[in-house]
């Protein structure tokens, strides 16, 4: 360090006000740590744990690489993995300001699914470099979470990683995003007596969740044709000029009556409103919806519409704040799928998996459904080994899955209090 450089221009020292703040000292020194598994208390331990007992365990390794999931924690540990481009509502932040999302993406690994996950944030946002780094990172995972990727680079590298390896690739704020959404929708339409084939559905926003909650719905049965997707320019439709391969593909699959303009020419009729752009809707457009319909409102912190404006046009409201009820929120996801995907050791994450993730989540409410409860609490206990063995079960039905899934270590994960 250079003589007269401070250690922090920004700490406890240098702003008292942060002495005080819950939050920070929750964060200092952040909100993991590796722990040991195995006893180092003698000679005898540590030529076990390491020289010149693990040399066996390394040849036994070059022989046979597939051992590596038995006896290292590559077979339970998944990588974190994140540019900085896009993270939660606050942008391109950069990796270093991207850590405490990632450590806490890792935590909630950790405590709901029992997957070990390791946040890597990389200092670069260069597509091949991303995908050349990941690549070669592959040997020390069981599975690559990308997270916080902007669109629309987030699609290649997700499409060329998981070519690349044989082990589960998953961008979250895609697909965790659209399996939640798909669950919270199945059992919205279920209260309301109502069917996917005849709902008139309207996303607010194209990005990487705007596109997999498009492609999710189509597959559980929505009509693209009955769909209309919106970005920053308006409506998204084949004839409007200078669309990406990715709004382009969508444009072909939905809106097939060619409407245009904006948000209210959109909503005019329709059942569903579902937010992930992050800007605000106004009430004159939401009046235009059909009568006991259907808004979910995603944005963090700030929905697109606040949940008493909804509220007045909508019979069911949704957000993904914890502090309203039906939090839409990938921790109902992620945990599970992952742990049914390590559990089977599969080598890819396939939409048969993803549905049956929703599927899960959805019928953990059971009897407690209602207008104001049609998701779980991302604290349920429940849905982590739900959804842990019904992806296990979609794995092994697609062929996917290296081996039965037999998730003991679900059962010594740590329980939510």
């Amino acid at each position: 360090m250079r003589p007269g450089v401070p250690v922090s221009i920004f700490s406890f020292e240098t702003d008292p006000a942060l002495a005080s703040d819950p939050v920070f000292d929750l964060h200092r020194r952040g909100k993991m740590a590796i722990s040991c598994t195995v006893p180092l208390n003698s000679r005898d331990d540590l030529s076990k744990a390491y020289t010149p007992g693990v040399a066996r365990v390394c040849e036994a390794i070059a022989e046979t690489p597939e051992l590596a999931a038995d006896y290292t924690w590559s077979g339970n540990v998944v990588a974190v993995v994140t540019d900085g481009s896009a993270v939660l509502g606050l942008g391109n932040i950069g990796p270093k300001a991207a850590m405490p999302v990632m450590e806490g993406k890792a935590v909630l690994f950790k405590q709901f699914g029992g997957v070990d996950a390791v946040p890597i944030c990389l200092d670069t946002q260069d597509t091949e470099a991303i995908v050349a780094t990941v690549k070669a990172l592959g040997p020390s995972f069981g599975g690559i979470n990308l997270e916080d990727i902007s669109a629309p680079r987030c699609f290649e590298i997700e499409r060329r990683l998981d070519e690349a390896l044989d082990i589960p690739v998953f961008h979250d704020d895609q697909h965790g995003t659209a399996v939640v959404v798909l669950a919270a929708l199945r059992n919205a339409v279920t209260v309301l007596g109502r069917r996917f084939a005849d709902l008139r559905v309207v996303i607010s926003g194209a990005g990487a969740a705007g596109v997999a909650i498009t492609n999710t719905l189509i597959a559980a049965g929505v009509p693209g044709a009955n769909m209309i997707i919106c970005d920053s320019r308006g409506i998204i439709h084949a004839d409007r000029p200078g669309l990406t391969a990715e709004k382009a593909e969508l444009a072909a699959n939905t809106n097939v009556s060619m409407r245009t303009g904006g948000m209210r020419e959109a909503l005019i009729g329709a059942d569903v409103l579902i937010g992930v752009s992050g800007g605000a809707i106004d009430e004159e457009a939401l009046a235009g919806m059909a009568p006991g319909g259907i808004i979910f409102a995603l944005a963090n912190p700030t929905p697109e519409v606040h949940p008493s404006i909804a509220a007045k046009y909508a019979a069911i409201v949704a957000t993904g704040r914890s502090d309203f009820p039906n939090q839409i929120n990938n921790v109902l996801a992620f945990p599970g799928i992952f742990r049914g995907a390590l559990d089977c050791r599969a080598t890819t994450i396939t939409d048969r998996m993803k549905v049956a993730a929703a599927e899960a989540i959805a019928e953990v409410v059971g009897e407690d459904l209602r207008p104001d409860t049609i998701v779980p609490s991302p604290l349920d206990p429940r849905v982590a080994p739900a959804v842990a063995a019904a992806v296990a079960r979609a794995a092994e039905l697609d062929g996917v899955a290296r081996c039965v899934a037999a998730p003991a270590t679900l059962a010594a994960a740590p329980v939510p209090a």
